[in-house]
């Protein structure tokens, strides 16, 4: 229980307890809501309805945008942690110290996507006279509110078991930093390499024609291979040594915190390119401006996770 003590820990856990709390006070809001909601009412209890809704709106939206720059603080706790648990040398080693941790920064993506949305469908809803979605809205993040508590026993759990007395793997173990570490489906690199370039060129062929059942499907492939293009070439440059493979590593100021950029970049990419399909799903809409979106930190992922590699053979004429 000594990691507890830890003031980055202290913090975060002190946050995500005010903000749990306050999604308990709005989950009882939007449910009363979602009982007795009847826009085309003219009973006062219809116009009570429509004051408590701006105020449970407005408690949600804080929550759950504050949960987005909890997640870049989640993973700067973590790495933090790495100083006081033995063997860990990055993030990698702590959030690998039990069989919790990779299950929780799991949920905290998919929570982050479900957020996403949400803060789309409330966009649309508060923008029409009639709001259309407030129903659908309340109903989701009714969902979402399972999550964010599982998520938050979840966190719990995790860092309670983890323990400063045994010695947990390094990055050098987890991700074969020996060097005899294979890509997945027995992939070269340079056809790792082929791979992710032209899924990057028919995420941007998709997103001009507006198909968001296929762009849908070819995102979350670029995603499972810009992870392995990271992993396995890109970001090898980053650190400049070829065994290097970790993704958390590059998190760290000795890399200037680049991995923030370059994974948060990601994941919009990956988020505007399936949000078409599932605001279809939800509330049959689709939003052109999210297929710009998609376009654009591709293209920013691909260029920044490229500028590596490029600017180390530009430097010293060779490839790692």
């Amino acid at each position: 229980m000594e990691i507890f003590l830890s003031n980055q820990l202290f913090i975060y856990l002190f946050s995500e307890g005010i903000l749990f709390v306050l999604n308990i006070v709005a989950l009882l809001g939007s449910l009363s809501i979602l009982k007795s909601w009847d826009f085309n009412s003219t009973k006062p209890k219809q116009y009570k309805l429509e004051k408590r809704t701006y105020l449970i709106v407005l408690i949600i939206l804080f929550s759950l945008i504050f949960k987005i720059f909890l997640l870049p603080y989640f993973a700067y706790t973590i790495d933090s942690l790495s100083s006081i648990v033995p063997g860990a040398m990055c993030g990698a080693g702590v959030i690998s110290a039990n069989e919790y941790g990779n299950i929780l920064l799991f949920l905290k993506i998919i929570i982050l996507f479900f957020i996403g949305i949400w803060l789309i469908i409330n966009k649309m809803d508060q923008d029409a006279y009639n709001y259309p979605f407030i129903k659908t809205k309340f109903w989701f993040f009714s969902i979402i509110f399972v999550l964010l508590t599982f998520e938050f026993v979840l966190e719990l759990i995790y860092f309670s078991n983890i323990s400063l007395l045994t010695s947990v793997k390094c990055c050098s173990v987890i991700f074969g930093v020996t060097g005899d570490a294979k890509i997945p489906f027995g992939l070269s690199t340079v056809m790792l390499l082929v791979i992710f370039y032209l899924l990057y060129i028919l995420n941007i062929v998709l997103s001009f024609q507006k198909n968001s059942l296929l762009l849908f499907a070819s995102s979350l492939l670029f995603l499972y291979f810009a992870y392995l293009g990271v992993e396995n070439f890109f970001g090898t440059y980053i650190y400049e040594l070829p065994t290097h493979k970790c993704p958390f590593c590059m998190l760290q100021k000795e890399y200037f915190y680049i991995g923030y950029f370059l994974w948060g970049t990601l994941f919009l990419a990956i988020f505007f390119g399936v949000s078409n399909f599932v605001l279809k799903l939800l509330i049959k809409v689709e939003l052109e401006v999210l297929y710009k979106y998609s376009r654009i930190f591709n293209t920013i992922f691909v260029i920044l996770s490229s500028a590596y590699p490029l600017a180390y053979y530009i430097k010293n004429g060779v490839w790692l």
